[in-house]
């Protein structure tokens, strides 16, 4: 057991966690924080992204422990108590989800790119979700959303 310290969604957090402990697994079952999900657990679907000091991770291949002293946004980190960040909104209303599993990873990904690079192109961002799967939805409207907080039609 090694005692971590982070920061999770601005607040800081310090447990104990087994050097084997998975990232996923210490947020969603040690902090609570469900909106992280597990889609395939083997790095490929993207639907656990997270940030950790502002790059996109998969909390299903990450070891806890590597995130030590780093800064972590999950999913429920992006709101301001009832006010929901852009690409939250947007995904509402451009309808960028229908099942809901993929779509905290899709935000996750979207909010790096735009972080990145707050104004891509449709190729921009069709590259750079790539590693972001959605069986529902056929990505057009995940698209239309980030592009729709991209060119400023949904702000905060």
């Amino acid at each position: 057991m090694k005692t971590l310290h982070l920061w999770v969604n601005g607040e800081p957090v310090s447990r104990e966690v087994a050097d084997n402990r998975l990232l996923i697994d210490f947020l969603r079952d040690d902090l609570g924080l469900t909106g992280t999900k597990e889609g395939c657990s083997v790095g490929v679907c993207g639907a656990c992204t997270v940030l950790v000091d502002g790059q996109p991770v998969s909390a299903c291949l990450s070891l806890a422990v590597s995130v030590a002293d780093c800064r972590l946004v999950t999913i429920e980190g992006l709101a301001e108590g009832d006010r929901l960040h852009p690409l939250q909104r947007a995904f509402l209303e451009y309808g960028g989800f229908q099942c809901g599993i993929c779509t905290s990873g899709q935000i996750m990904a979207a909010k790096a790119l735009l972080d990145t690079n707050p104004h891509p192109s449709v190729e921009e961002i069709r590259s750079w979700m790539m590693g972001n799967l959605c069986r529902c939805t056929g990505y057009y409207k995940i698209i239309e959303s980030i592009q729709a907080v991209a060119e400023g039609k949904v702000s905060a």
